[in-house]
């Protein structure tokens, strides 16, 4: 009994990549708030590693997508998968959007503050707000940015979308070719697939070093200190956030019989991975693998996750939506149902107008705040900069999460997951661990 209760312990602590990203976050923050110029010249291990990141999940989405969909039976498949989860990304980001909007007009986290605008530093937003006519505002535009210039930059840049669209082209062609070509493409694919899982697997293992990198960076530069005059806006995010995974997605996954509090818990490696690094991208393969071993099909996981990335960011929804009604609190702004609602409408489009683009949230705050006229100033989010990397915690956190729930719901839909298996791995989560990488 010891000697099992041992292996046990090794398991989960030494042996455990959770476990080293625990430790590396607790040492980040230990660092930044003893010596704080020198946790911030830590930075470069937080780059380098989302920077490793998307030249890998490029072409891992890549060959997901093809491989998933090459394996499908029938084209059919494909367009009734695509157009359930369609369905599903529109209706589940407005209701986040709502949400922002309904939990900023209940709690109210910038009344008071009585900001002026006039005192702004506008030149810490100018790169952002230069920006933002071209890349939100216009679906034309957002399919415009979807097609790539060349096949190389999407995989260099790590633009998410553009890879997307270039697979599903490449895949339903494949797909269109019939059963003889599909099974002699599809084995030499799936090989070089489990190669890049191979080398996310050594990467992954880097994750630690990345997550002590972020903390010390983070806490060294902005201080613990400096959230205290922003602390009502972050705990009203927090709160929208939990009241969406909790309450919306927990009611969606009711509606199939799964328990939200065992989902989380399932999917609680790839949570703590993403909340440590801020970034969704350093636990997309996992999740498809998490999910896929679980029950979920390989052509559900391979076009719902990736698709979800552009077009499902939940909680970067609920950041949006509740950062323009805090500004206009915060700078006594009145705002009308008719400003609201033009606010979720700009958003639906808007806010998957920036994908893969650097400071993509100022970018459609700022594009947003442009097409509702002179409502509310653009030079405004600047007083967003000085949280915006602890808010970017919970969005990416958020985001994962309504997308592996997206991934469930779209192949219970359309009949493409294992119940029965699913449900079993919820309550042992153990069972699936072998086959995700890391």
């Amino acid at each position: 009994m010891e000697k099992t209760s041992f292996k046990d312990w090794k398991r989960y602590t030494i042996k455990s990549l959770a476990f080293w990203v625990v430790v590396g976050i607790v040492a980040g923050i230990t660092l930044g708030m003893l010596n704080p110029s020198l946790a911030v010249q830590a930075k470069p291990g937080i780059d380098w590693f989302i920077q490793a990141l998307k030249w890998l999940v490029g072409p891992i989405i890549f060959l997901t997508i093809i491989s998933g969909i090459v394996g499908l039976e029938s084209l059919k498949e494909v367009g009734s998968i695509g157009l359930k989860a369609f369905i599903y990304f529109e209706v589940v980001s407005t209701f986040a959007l709502a949400i922002g909007i309904l939990f900023g007009n209940l709690l109210k986290p910038g009344h008071g503050m009585h900001l002026d605008v006039e005192s702004l530093d506008v030149s810490a937003v100018s790169s952002f707000t230069a920006n933002a006519s071209s890349q939100t505002g216009s679906v034309w535009g957002i399919l415009k940015s979807a097609i790539p210039t060349d096949p190389i930059t999407p995989f260099l840049h790590g633009n998410t979308l553009q890879v997307l669209v270039m697979a599903l082209v490449i895949a339903i062609g494949i797909a269109a070719f019939g059963e003889k070509y599909k099974e002699a493409i599809l084995a030499p694919l799936e090989k070089v697939q489990n190669v890049f899982f191979k080398i996310l697997t050594i990467l992954m293992w880097l994750s630690p070093v990345a997550s002590f990198s972020a903390m010390a960076f983070l806490i060294g530069k902005f201080g613990i200190a400096s959230l205290i005059g922003m602390a009502s806006l972050l705990g009203v995010m927090l709160i929208s956030v939990l009241a969406f995974l909790f309450g919306v997605l927990g009611i969606i996954l009711w509606f199939y019989k799964i328990n939200v509090f065992k989902f989380m818990r399932f999917i609680a490696k790839e949570v703590l991975i993403v909340f440590a690094t801020s970034s969704s991208e350093s636990a997309l393969a996992p999740l498809m693998k998490r999910l896929e071993a679980a029950g979920v099909s390989r052509g559900t996981t391979g076009l719902v996750i990736p698709t979800g990335y552009s077009f499902n960011l939940d909680c970067t929804n609920i950041y949006l939506s509740l950062s323009i009604i805090f500004l206009a609190q915060a700078f006594g702004i009145p705002l009308t149902l008719s400003h609201e609602l033009s606010i979720i409408f700009i958003l639906m489009v808007a806010s998957k107008g920036a994908v893969g683009v650097t400071g993509s949230g100022f970018i459609v705050l700022a594009g947003t705040l442009s097409a509702m006229g002179d409502v509310i100033p653009v030079a405004t989010v600047a007083v967003l900069l000085g949280v915006d990397k602890f808010m970017s915690e919970m969005r990416a956190v958020g985001n994962l999460c309504g997308n592996a729930v997206a991934a469930v719901v779209v192949g219970a839909w359309d009949k493409q997951i294992d119940m029965e298996k699913f449900r079993y791995a919820l309550d042992h989560p153990e069972s699936v661990e072998d086959a995700i990488p890391g």
